[in-house]
């Protein structure tokens, strides 16, 4: 097992500047899990993973009503927001399991609610520092494949 990877954001560019370099992992088909409370920024992170995709900024929102919101970019990206589903059941039912693994790639929001149910993939925990920051632990990335630099 890699060593976890833990960053501190200090705004949410740097929140969606980490996610454009998770996005470069996820590309070759991996998914990544999120985990963190609301308003933590795990859509803010998604945002900058889905550039990895070609997919903009401004077109990635919130998926917590659709559940699951498929992006064609160099590949599909799938955006899955487990918040609304109370149990596994649901998620079965809502095709979640079709849209990650077997080379898909995905980003889980909420991914607590597959615990049990899941393997492998990129875990990325994020909590609330003090003020403003973010602490984003990032697991499944080797850290000599992680290619981002915190500047500040």
């Amino acid at each position: 097992m890699t060593p976890a990877i833990t960053i501190i954001s200090n705004s949410p560019e740097e929140t969606t500047e980490i996610g454009r370099h998770i996005g470069r992992h996820l590309i070759k088909g991996v998914t990544a899990f999120i985990y963190g409370g609301l308003g933590a920024g795990k859509t803010t992170l998604i945002k900058g993973a889905g550039a990895a995709f070609g997919i903009p900024e401004r077109d990635i929102t919130s998926a917590t009503y659709t559940i699951i919101a498929e992006y064609e970019g160099q590949v599909p990206f799938y955006h899955i927001d487990l918040y609304r589903l109370d149990d596994i059941r649901a998620i079965e039912e809502a095709g979640v399991f079709e849209c990650i693994g077997n080379g898909r790639a995905a980003a889980v929001e909420w991914a607590e609610k597959l615990n049990g149910f899941i393997d492998g993939g990129i875990r990325i925990d994020i909590s609330y520092g003090k003020d403003d920051q973010r602490i984003i632990t990032i697991e499944g990335i080797d850290e000599k494949d992680w290619d981002y630099n915190q500047t500040g």
